[in-house]
């Protein structure tokens, strides 16, 4: 009898699954706590939608977000606030689901997945609790200003980024093992 974790001699294109891969949620608390941690003082701090300039482009500017990204459906009657937290309780669980199943070649995949669901679950926070999301780093250029933003939404676009990069990457190097095996 085969042992999941263990390839077989005839099948040389199994790859061994990650031993305890759900321990990688620990970064996904850390995300949560520097992310409330951050809004609590940004919040504390910041007077509401008056900018504290830090640099000639970039601003500490309290805002509230009662949409998605870039304030997306913000400006509705309240119904997306519990659409999105739909949203990130249900993408959470299957992204957990998908981290205790991930191979041991797939280490970029084990950071990209908690920083998704730490920053999902960091925004979720706000939205059950204050019914917005706290955004306070704001970027801005000759006049111009990108959406504000919070940790959570780094973590959450860097695991996106992580994971393209996985799926790109990984397959390559999947294909390079498996035609080298040959």
């Amino acid at each position: 009898m085969l042992d999941n974790n263990t390839p077989s001699d005839t099948d040389k294109s199994v790859r061994p699954k990650m031993q305890r891969p759900l321990r990688w949620l620990w970064l996904a608390v850390a995300v949560i706590a520097l992310d409330l941690a951050t809004k609590y003082i940004a919040s504390s701090q910041l007077g509401y939608a008056q900018p504290v300039e830090v640099l000639p482009f970039f601003n500490l500017t309290l805002l509230h977000n009662t949409g998605a990204a870039f304030s997306f459906l913000a400006t509705h009657p309240g119904w997306q606030r519990w659409f999105f937290a739909l949203i990130a309780v249900g993408a959470s669980v299957a992204l957990t689901m998908w981290l205790s199943r991930i191979k041991n070649d797939e280490k970029l995949l084990a950071i990209a997945l908690p920083l998704i669901i730490g920053g999902a679950l960091g925004n979720l926070y706000d939205r059950l609790v204050h019914g917005y999301v706290v955004d306070f780093l704001s970027f801005h250029v000759a006049g111009w200003y990108y959406p504000a933003f919070n940790v959570a939404d780094i973590a959450i676009t860097l695991g996106a980024v992580a994971l393209i990069w996985e799926s790109i990457m990984g397959e390559r190097r999947r294909k390079k093992a498996a035609n080298a095996s040959h």
